[in-house]
């Protein structure tokens, strides 16, 4: 009985220390992607509120070593944190967390099932390319009609036009601009974790 008892509070210790762990490093990896959420830039085929930023890159890496949930905890958490000083009324957080959680999601599962690095490949790259398709209709149907409230659907389109005038609908500008400039947004994501994964991953999972 002693040694039963001696087993489950050893057990229940390590537990224990696998729970402090896991918060610690995903509120260390949330505070990464909130630092990287300030340093975004504007591309030269993109209208100018659409950023370039690698927020999505500590929540992948937490997605990784720690399982689909604290990636998506890592887009939450940043989030809500960017939300005290947003000048987007919440919009551009709620685009980054959707499409955060579609890129890191998809590649955390997968790695999940198997862990090696072509499935972290796989994951990763299937997660940019279904995250690059999902914001068509995640903008289309619930993004930007918020953000029509702050700026007029024609506004928007007319960003758009200065670019590419051949552009007839918004529906058509998110085909042809965001979706391969989110594609390309996850795979520098995707890049830097398959070149850094390695050497950090036993880091946060306690190995070191």
């Amino acid at each position: 009985m002693d040694t039963n008892k001696t087993i489950m509070g050893r057990e229940a210790k390590s537990a224990s220390n696998i729970s402090v762990r896991y918060l610690t490093m995903t509120a260390m990896l949330s505070a990464i992607a909130f630092i990287l959420m300030f340093l975004d830039f504007s591309v030269p085929f993109m209208p100018g509120f659409i950023k370039m930023d690698l927020s999505e890159l500590p929540a992948l890496i937490g997605a990784f070593a720690m399982g689909p949930a604290c990636g998506m905890l890592v887009c939450l958490i940043k989030n809500i944190l960017h939300l005290f000083i947003t000048s987007t009324g919440g919009v551009g957080e709620l685009s980054n967390f959707i499409l955060g959680v579609a890129f890191v999601l998809p590649a955390g599962f997968i790695y999940k099932r198997k862990k090696s690095r072509k499935s972290a490949m796989c994951g990763a790259l299937l997660g940019a390319v279904f995250m690059g398709i999902f914001s068509i209709f995640s903008n289309y149907y619930l993004v930007y009609p918020v953000y029509y409230n702050f700026m007029p659907e024609e506004t928007v389109l007319a960003a758009y036009q200065a670019i590419l005038p051949s552009m007839k609908s918004i529906l058509q500008c998110l085909v042809c601009f965001n979706m391969p400039f989110t594609v390309i947004k996850g795979l520098f994501s995707v890049a830097i974790t398959l070149v850094t994964y390695k050497h950090i991953s036993p880091v946060l999972k306690g190995r070191s």
